[in-house]
């Protein structure tokens, strides 16, 4: 899209790197070049930090800067946006601790230069510690480079629907929302702080230069309205729209609902593809309620469709190829492989249920062999009081089992219990809890796709070890983890791979595990398998995304729910359920029926439920009308 035509729409100017990562070295190559200008001025370079997940990157970035190339730190002064109220510094969810972690401790800032706000002191101190910080940002001369993330609410900071242009760094209680996606971090929303001490938006809009970061499809919705939206006091972000040197660093998936995305065609001239065509042929028939081969060609001129439909002279033609690439893309189980090795590797022990759990059915009646790599223990979303169950089912268990000497049993049983007892929310458990977690986990995995008709052996168990540290920030991946990945491809040697490319896991889980198989994949040293990736714990594929489309029965959905309630300990009330309020198997019914739903609004037949996939061929996305059925099966050559 033209820069003309994007800047009707898009009111900040807007920058769409590859991947996080990209983004991650673009911002700190940023802070570097400033680093560096003002200690050849002999000043300091103020910079406004924030915390989260998105930020990490750019701090690791740094960090090996400092290490590999001698950038110098020691003229930095940092102002970091916020803290909850009440948190003591040394507490695991303080940002004063997070910034030690990521940043502080790994660089030469002076620990002096370091400004974080206070969340521990009495209420009667609060004012003044607001007023002092915006203070001390005026001596330092000002916020040279500010970073910025973005919440669901649309906050900045942590300035909630109803922040003023002209709030200055204060006080506040946090939004329903703000808490609710807070929640996972705290081990439940009872425990997050009710308040929290942020910069106000006049002081971040003063500073001289603004980089807001946001990653993940999550994300899209909020970046739209914070980029193309009105300006208003109910989503903070928006006021960005007002500073002079503001930048959106975004990755594809947050960029997802822009305009220049989702609709291109409303803002520009497009070079149509058979994936752009038809995105907007279902675009086209949601927007005027019909079936696709009812539209006419008016409709499609009416809605700034009109160069599509001449590349086709009338609406029939096209109409008829769309809907027959849809068609395409739907694979019942007779047009499913059969005899084949397959590995399916699922982040957490449960994602492959939730995701795959009606297509790992049908696998195993085609008589395919299939084992599941679990990538992670998933240990830390095992609540306490599951642990304490079965606890009590090994005390119980005893009286009626010789298990030797009870008696020590009995006091190694106690001594976990005491241990519970007196953890505090958030705490890093005890080795042998996270083990006990572990094993839940697993337990449950195994039950799980043996109700859908896998052995129990078929399970594999990779504990990858950037997830081993026991709280909700993981390491970064390491070739530990695409070791371990690379060894189960190499003991399976499987013509078919399904993974998750469900990348708005709130915590980036999804996408580390992503990223081990893929660099896995590139070691493999057999023949390079079909690579299928699934959705559906927090988002699911589009109709026209999808490669392939797998019809479910109400049998086999029924099927499907019954295997995530086998994972007892994440039923009801899972300790991480993201901004998504439903249980899994809610979202799970929901979005699969959506998608039939919405086949047979586009006029396709009526199917029940569906599974989408994406399929990929030597890291190429290949549509549906490119694979025959029987090569399906096959391994390419």
């Amino acid at each position: 899209m033209s820069a003309s035509n994007s800047a009707r729409r898009e009111r900040i100017p807007v920058r769409v790197m590859p991947d996080h990562d990209s983004i991650a070295a673009e911002v700190a190559g940023r802070i570097a070049a400033l680093v560096r200008d003002r200690a050849g001025e002999g000043r300091a370079a103020v910079l406004g930090l924030a915390t989260g997940s998105t930020p990490v990157g750019v701090y690791r970035e740094l960090i090996r800067m400092h290490r590999e190339e001698g950038l110098d730190f020691s003229n930095v002064v940092v102002f970091n946006l916020d803290e909850y109220v009440p948190m003591q510094p040394g507490s695991i969810h303080s940002y004063h601790r997070y910034m030690g972690e990521n940043l502080f401790a790994h660089v030469n800032i002076p620990s002096s230069h370091c400004h974080i706000p206070r969340g521990d002191l009495p209420d009667a101190d609060v004012e003044a510690h607001c007023l002092d910080y915006e203070r001390r940002i005026r001596e330092a001369g000002g916020i040279d480079l500010q970073i910025l993330g973005i919440g669901r609410s649309g906050h900045i900071g942590f300035n909630e629907p109803g922040s003023g242009r002209r709030s200055r760094t204060r006080r506040l209680y946090l939004d329903t929302v703000t808490r609710a996606d807070a929640a996972a971090d705290f081990f439940g929303e009872d425990n997050v702080p009710p308040q929290a001490i942020t910069m106000g938006v006049a002081t971040i809009l003063e500073a001289r230069e603004i980089a807001l970061l946001a990653t993940g499809e999550h994300k899209a919705g909020i970046v739209r309205r914070a980029v193309e939206g009105e300006i208003h006091p109910d989503v903070a972000a928006t006021f960005l729209q007002q500073h002079p040197a503001a930048t959106v660093y975004l990755d594809p998936p947050a960029a997802a609902d822009l305009t220049r995305n989702r609709t291109p065609w409303l803002v520009d001239d497009m070079e149509w593809t058979p994936h752009r065509e038809t995105e907007a042929v279902i675009w086209l028939s949601r927007r005027t309620g019909k079936p696709i081969l009812h539209l006419a060609t008016d409709d499609y001129r009416e809605h700034h469709l009109g160069s599509l439909v001449s590349r086709h002279g009338s609406a029939e033609p096209l109409n008829g190829q769309v809907f027959n690439a849809l068609i395409s893309k739907i694979r019942g189980k007779s047009r499913l492989p059969r005899g084949q090795k397959m590995l399916v590797f699922s982040p957490h022990p449960d994602d492959d249920v939730i995701s795959m759990g009606g297509l790992l059915r049908k696998l195993a009646e085609n008589g395919n062999d299939v084992t599941v790599a679990y990538q992670t223990s998933g240990n830390i979303a095992v609540f306490d009081h599951e642990v304490r169950r079965y606890l009590d089912v090994m005390r119980r268990a005893a009286k009626v089992i010789d298990v030797g000497d009870r008696e020590a049993l009995e006091a190694v049983l106690k001594s976990i219990e005491v241990d519970l007892s007196h953890k505090m929310s958030g705490d890093v458990d005890p080795a042998v809890v996270q083990d006990l977690k572990r094993i839940i986990r697993e337990s449950e995995a195994s039950a799980a796709i043996e109700s859908l008709g896998l052995p129990a052996d078929r399970a594999r168990f990779l504990n990858l070890p950037f997830y081993q540290t026991g709280k909700v920030r993981k390491h970064p991946v390491t070739e530990a983890d695409v070791d371990i990945v690379t060894g189960v491809l190499e003991e399976v040697r499987p013509s078919m791979v399904f993974a998750a490319g469900d990348l708005s896991d709130p915590h980036g889980t999804h996408r580390m595990c992503l990223e081990t198989v893929e660099g896995a994949l590139e070691r493999y040293s057999g023949e390079p398998p079909w690579l299928w990736l699934y959705r559906g714990a927090w988002q699911e594929w589009s109709v026209n995304e999808a490669t392939v489309l797998v019809p479910l029965s109400e049998g086999e959905m029924r099927g499907k729910v019954q295997a995530i309630f086998r994972h007892e300990s994440q039923k009801d009330s899972a300790p991480f359920p993201g901004p998504d309020e439903r249980e899994f198997w809610q979202r799970v019914v929901d979005r699969n029926r959506g998608t039939a739903d919405l086949l047979h609004a586009l006029g396709l037949p009526a199917y029940r439920a569906m599974e989408a996939y994406v399929t990929l061929r030597d890291g190429r996305r290949v549509e549906a009308r490119e694979i025959p059925t029987s090569s399906l099966a096959d391994p390419p050559a």
